[in-house]
């Protein structure tokens, strides 16, 4: 390679890693080696993270938007059979747990139904709020329908709660009222009713699991079904308790688990409400924009303020940017725009909004020079106007 080559490549290098982060990354055989040291993991560990960090930031914002388009694309059809997988299963499984709850007359299976029901609620739910939130019109709903789905998973998980509470209720009741210590019958079809329920979550729980952090539906669907292998696990185990050993495990069974769901869809409606109020992105999101921000053009000065929050699933993005004060107003409007255009193709990115300013104090220092200058000019005509 002839010297104006390696010059060349040499310069290219260093536009596009200009604080030198390449040289911090550490190789395979380094972090091996402080694995291998006492207590290395967590060192081993941070070094992984960080490279993994290093990574991101300087590879183009450009490679990054094609990635995500990649593993869109590639993810597509299995978030579509996840979704459509979930809700032919729960249409079957609620007609199936529902009868195991009514032939046995079991409160811990009657949860347990319950809870199935609203399952097949949520899948039709969640599909119709994802297509009604793509056929939006963007005139009467100019943030678009990215949201839709956040308040729809809400209204579920205060619809569910309501009915456990009823549950809860039911079973208290029985505990206090029922006086003989008379065994229920035991049912054994609608204990394997319940248990074939227990083996197909099993298997979409396992199947969504990789899909989980490709998609909010997949998501929600996931964290249905982890909680039916409790729900159903622990309702076979209760019903079958209250038929051969104590009569009161049944109902107790059914607070527990009428409990349990409240309480971990609680979690998850809290989740969701952090999306709708504006929690911050991850740090390293953050990270990203702030690096390529300021490495954008050399007619950036200074990165003022830079904010990504939650606007539903989808991110919102704020950044001030810093540019000399002789700058033309094309440039900066040139720049700026870019700038914009290149974060609103970014994963997750649904609105980004650049500011230019040419300080950072944001203090009209001429506009209150001015006014200081002619405020006794100002008053004097203020007065004597009219006279």
């Amino acid at each position: 390679m002839v010297p104006d080559q390696v010059s060349a490549n040499v310069d290219l290098e260093r536009a596009s890693d200009p604080f030198h982060f390449r040289g911090a990354l550490k190789t395979p055989a380094q972090i091996d080696e402080l694995r291998r040291r006492k207590k290395g993991k967590r060192i081993a560990s941070y070094h992984g993270k960080q490279n993994t960090l290093i990574e991101s930031l300087l590879k183009p914002m450009e490679e990054h938007t094609e990635d995500a388009r990649v593993d869109e694309a590639a993810t597509r059809l299995p978030v579509k059979i996840a979704v459509w997988a979930s809700l032919i299963a729960n249409f079957c499984l609620s007609v199936l747990q529902m009868y195991a709850a009514i032939s046995s007359l079991s409160l811990a299976l009657l949860a347990t139904g319950i809870d199935a029901i609203f399952d097949i609620g949520s899948n039709i739910l969640l599909l119709w709020l994802h297509r009604k939130s793509e056929s939006l019109d963007g005139n009467s709903w100019p943030v678009g329908g990215a949201r839709l789905e956040t308040i729809g998973n809400i209204v579920y998980v205060l619809r569910m709660g309501s009915v456990n509470l009823i549950i809860i209720v039911e079973s208290v009741q029985l505990l206090i009222t029922k006086k003989n210590d008379d065994l229920k019958t035991f049912h054994l079809p609608s204990i394997l009713a319940v248990a074939t329920a227990l083996a197909v979550k099993l298997l979409l729980f396992l199947y969504c699991f990789s899909l989980r952090t490709k998609s909010s539906q997949v998501l929600v669907l996931w964290e249905d079904h982890r909680n039916d292998l409790f729900i159903n696990g622990f309702g076979i185990l209760m019903s079958v308790g209250g038929s051969k050993l104590r009569w009161w495990l049944d109902p107790m069974g059914a607070i527990i688990i009428a409990l349990g769901v409240i309480s971990s869809w609680g979690r998850t409606i809290y989740t969701q409400f952090e999306l709708l109020a504006g929690k911050s992105v991850s740090r390293d999101f953050l990270q990203l924009l702030i690096y390529n921000s300021a490495t954008f053009s050399q007619e950036i000065d200074k990165v003022d303020t830079v904010r990504a929050y939650h606007s539903g699933p989808d991110y919102f993005v704020e950044i001030d940017i810093v540019m000399d004060a002789n700058t033309p107003l094309w440039k900066a409007h040139d720049v700026s725009q870019a700038l914009q255009d290149r974060i609103e193709v970014l994963p997750n990115v649904g609105r980004a909004f650049v500011h230019v300013d040419y300080e950072t104090t944001h203090t009209p220092v001429e506009l209150f020079s001015t006014s200081f200058i002619f405020a006794p000019f100002l008053t004097f005509l203020s007065r004597n106007i009219g006279k």
